[in-house]
């Protein structure tokens, strides 16, 4: 049986976890839900611990791209990139074992068990472009798009392999997930324009 005042923490962690699937331990805390009846949630089968200090509710929907609503809650900061973002967009065959999160080239890089992160460091001027917003597991995560991820991976061949990012330039054409013109545009804001144009004209050109 559950005492009043326990009643009352389980009844704010059922309307925190019904807003938002993936909660993170020190939200509950702040809407003044302690460890114990965080504890005795996991035990009693409500509550799942997806990570250290990131809990989902039991039967909560889970979805093949969740561990990037996962690393997205734990890095708040953080925006999926590189072959994250690729593989989400559907323009690379690599799977990645690890989330690629972009991160401030100053913000704090957590060590987490899970997750597993690779960061890569950007600074402010290519941080902020081309964020687009994606729901997964009832999460708005912050995705990279396809035209600013191309970029990103012709300006960075020692993180990613050249061959990568010609392939990946063919799928996103093939597929017409981004025109030329975005490409064109986010290489240019990226400052790789010079790298990717022989690419793109040789992929664009008809005659």
């Amino acid at each position: 049986m559950i005492s009043a005042p326990d009643s009352t923490q389980h009844e704010r962690l059922r309307s925190a976890l019904a807003s938002q699937p993936l909660v993170r331990a020190f939200e509950l805390r702040k809407l003044g839900i302690d460890a114990t009846t965080i504890s005795r949630a996991v035990e009693r089968g409500d509550l799942v611990r997806v990570a250290r200090g990131l809990y989902q509710k039991s039967d909560g929907e889970v979805e093949g791209e969740q561990s990037l609503a996962e690393a997205s809650r734990l890095v708040p900061k953080g925006i999926i990139a590189m072959l994250s973002a690729l593989a989400y967009h559907g323009v690379t065959d690599q799977m990645p074992r690890k989330v690629w999160l972009a991160i401030g080239s100053k913000d704090w890089a957590p060590k987490l068990s899970y997750p597993p992160i690779h960061f890569v460091r950007l600074g402010a001027n290519y941080l902020n472009q081309g964020i687009e917003q994606h729901m997964i597991s009832g999460v708005s995560v912050p995705i990279y798009g396809i035209a600013k991820t191309l970029a990103d991976i012709f300006r960075h061949p020692k993180l990613i392999d050249r061959s990568a990012a010609v392939e990946s330039l063919r799928q996103t054409l093939a597929s017409r997930k981004a025109t030329p013109a975005q490409i064109a545009e986010a290489a240019m804001a990226g400052r790789v324009w010079k790298t990717v144009h022989p690419y793109l004209e040789a992929m664009t050109c008809h005659g």
